[in-house]
């Protein structure tokens, strides 16, 4: 197995912080998704390197049996239990003990081969010690109105192609478990798992708090004055609404169900949160000016 340097991949140095590996991931992540460069293997195989990287390097103990065991770090576990056996045990399955200078250059290969190799053609089996293939960790880039309904998206992961049902109403930075589509296992063993984070990109007009929105809505001053109606968009459509007179800038309305889909809870929705704000007329015309100016004067007189 060829040894792949993680740091390297990632563009960072062996002591970068949890944070540093995070935001080089991510970078990486975004430039060479599958979903930007379509068909372009090179690609394709920077970000399942990156992957793989992050999935090590963003875990403090899996990090720590990499830093410690290299390429053979997914097998740290067995490592150690066997070393203890065989500073115990005569040279019956080797031919000799292993000391701690045997694995002092991070290359265990020799000592799979005794611990399994070897005894496996010495009893004439085809006995192997199973390993559980890696887990791989994605992110997925998405608009606030794309997880407003549940939808279909084709994920390419390793080579392969996911259709995957994304619910409506995840959250940002949400991470779900889709089994069995990490990297294979070894020696017949279990596929490991892949973690999909989503990352929902900020809206021009709505802020998202669960499954609240908020927005600000422009009301002229006449409306606003006097009274009348408005309409607004929403996510799911425009709405009209009616607004009281002498509406002052700043007033909050609550629109019950016209908020975000809860997270699997078929058709139950948050709330919409409006704030009005009162805009000014510009441009007045002189006749404009002096009915202000008048209606100032009376405001002045009855006060």
């Amino acid at each position: 197995m060829e040894f792949i340097d993680y740091y390297q991949v990632l563009g960072v140095p062996k002591t970068a912080s949890d944070a540093d590996i995070k935001s080089a991931y991510r970078k990486l992540a975004r430039k060479y998704h599958p979903d930007l460069n379509p068909n372009n293997k090179e690609s394709e195989r920077k970000f399942k390197e990156a992957n793989e990287a992050n999935e090590v390097l963003s875990d403090p103990e899996k990090r720590k049996k990499y830093d410690t065991y290299g390429k053979d770090w997914e097998h740290a576990d067995e490592i150690e239990k066997s070393r203890q056996q065989q500073r115990q045990q005569s040279q019956r399955q080797s031919g000799r003990q292993f000391s701690e200078e045997d694995f002092a250059g991070g290359d265990f290969s020799e000592f799979f081969e005794s611990m399994f190799g070897g005894e496996a053609r010495g009893r004439g089996s085809n006995r192997q010690t199973k390993f559980r293939g890696q887990d791989l960790h994605a992110e997925l880039q998405l608009n606030l109105t794309d997880v407003y309904q549940s939808h279909q998206r084709t994920l390419s992961v390793n080579g392969k192609n996911i259709r995957l049902t994304i619910p409506a109403g995840v959250e940002n930075e949400q991470t779900i478990k889709i089994t069995g589509h990490g990297t294979p296992g070894a020696n017949g063993g279990p596929n490991g798992d892949l973690y999909l984070t989503f990352s929902i990109a900020d809206h021009p007009k709505f802020k998202r708090e669960g499954s609240n929105l908020y927005t600000t809505i422009d009301l002229d001053l006449y409306t606003a004055l006097l009274g009348g109606e408005t309409t607004i968009e929403t996510l799911d459509g425009k709405v009209k609404l009616k607004v009281a007179p002498e509406t002052q800038s700043g007033t909050k309305v609550k629109l019950k169900g016209k908020g975000f889909p809860v997270y699997k809870q078929a058709n139950t929705f948050g709330d919409l949160y409006l704030t009005y704000q009162v805009v000014l007329p510009t441009k007045l015309t002189d006749s404009e000016k002096a009915l202000f100016s008048e209606l100032a004067k009376m405001r002045s007189n009855e006060n």
